[in-house]
């Protein structure tokens, strides 16, 4: 039998009023929301071995074991030009990595930062034929005060260990990855931009299965790697919104599958519709579900709809994440939980639900959330009518819409990314 869920929307006073109120109302569904998903976690400050407990190389590598070897003058590359607030994203690489492998005999090895440097694989390691891997992406931004913050990494790492579980790759403690990724960064403090209140530095954990056995089964043996690199602004000149095709024959995820986990094999079927969007003129990818058509991500990201409902009232919609088919994003989560303060929340919605909308001139904003960018406008859907055949053309109306809350939203955490705005149990501090 599906579950009743109650959500709560974000609704206004009225439809001149731009406050907001709390409303309830149930959603049936499959199956209850994901608690780990939505949760908000403290960012973590010690790790178990330092704090004194055991050492478990079957369960976790260890900080405290962590071999550094910084690279020499002559081995390190010429950084971006100073000021530069549009660096191409990935272009660029820091001075150092960090690498640890692990065995199902030995578990957890010695952690190594050293220079960075290519991987020696066995053209049979499973990563090349069964792609068995995972990443993740998140970000430091050197502040205001000139202080180094990690945005969230406790909410990584937990996906991070969510996604190695479901792919069979091995787990290990959050704590003392964003340990060693915080040395990382004191080493190759000078590539974490300093020159634009918009740059930041991306970093890149990834875990591959790494074992020269061609049969399919569980890795023997596998290599966990960080690699970071400056990034400039997602959108340089200000925001410039995006077209969406929005076409149901392409599936992105499917109930049971692993739509809701960050392992390459998502992203890869993508680009070819991805090319095909821009030969329509669009610049991403309206992923749908089902027969309804739900909206489930944009491109690679949550997304987000304001609208006024059929009562009149204000609300903020978002996919809920209970049938696996989105990921649950960081910047998804951050998000919410502001909208909470704000005061509101999130659903299903279909392709019908947004042409009514829009008919009914109650759609306001849609957007995209994401590490990258934080918001992406969304300005036109190119839609493929399944009845009749045909591609539609619906404008958004999300850059003149008022109230702007996918404004509010950007400023709000680039304020706590940058230190503008205090919030301590978001961010990671790297200090000296």
């Amino acid at each position: 039998m599906a579950a009743v869920r109650s959500v709560a929307l974000l609704t206004s006073r009225s439809s001149s009023s731009s406050a907001f109120l709390v409303r309830h109302c149930s959603l049936t569904t499959s199956a209850p929301i994901c608690a780990k998903c939505d949760s908000t976690a403290p960012a973590a400050r010690s790790t178990p071995a330092e704090k004194g407990h055991a050492k478990d190389h079957a369960r976790t590598f260890y900080r405290a074991e962590m071999v550094t070897t910084p690279a020499l003058p002559s081995e390190r590359a010429a950084k971006p030009p100073a000021g530069d607030s549009t660096l191409p994203f990935g272009a660029y690489y820091s001075d150092h990595m960090i690498d640890v492998d692990w065995t199902m005999a030995d578990g957890w090895g010695r952690p190594r930062l050293h220079r960075i440097q290519p991987l020696q694989l066995h053209p049979g390691a499973k990563v090349l034929h069964y792609a068995i891997e995972l990443f993740e992406g998140m970000k430091a931004y050197r502040g205001v005060d000139n202080t180094i913050r990690i945005f969230r990494p406790d909410m990584n790492m937990a996906r991070m260990n969510r996604t190695a579980a479901r792919c069979a790759l091995p787990t290990f403690d959050s704590a003392e990855l964003i340990a060693m990724i915080a040395d990382q960064i004191r080493l190759d403090r000078e590539w974490v931009p300093s020159s634009s209140a918009t740059s930041s530095l991306y970093i890149r954990p990834t875990l591959i299965a790494t074992d020269k056995t061609l049969g399919v089964g569980a890795p023997h043996a596998a290599k966990l790697f960080v690699v970071t690199c400056p990034v400039g602004a997602y959108f340089p000149s200000g925001f410039q919104s995006v077209s969406l095709l929005a076409d149901s024959q392409f599936v992105r995820a499917f109930p049971g599958g692993v739509g809701a986990y960050k392992m390459g094999c998502n992203y890869a079927p993508t680009i070819d519709v991805a090319q095909s969007a821009a030969k329509k003129g669009c610049q991403q990818v309206l992923w749908l579900s089902g027969e309804n058509e739900e909206l489930t991500e944009v491109g690679t990201m949550n997304i987000f709809v304001l609208w006024k409902n059929e009562e009149g009232d204000l609300e903020l919609v978002t996919p809920p994440l209970d049938r696996g088919l989105i990921l649950p994003g960081v910047t998804r989560d951050s998000l919410l939980a502001l909208g909470r303060e704000y005061g509101e929340f999130k659903r299903a919605f279909t392709m019908e639900d947004v042409r009514a909308a829009l008919k009914q001139d109650r759609l306001l904003q849609m957007f995209g959330a994401g590490t990258a960018c934080v918001v992406s406008p969304v300005g036109e859907i190119v839609y493929h009518n399944r009845k009749t055949g045909s591609y539609e053309t619906w404008a958004i109306p999300t850059m003149s819409a008022k109230p702007n809350l996918m404004q509010r939203f950007y400023d709000h955490i680039t304020d706590i990314q940058y230190g503008r705005t205090d919030r301590p149990e978001w961010v990671y501090e790297v200090r000296e």
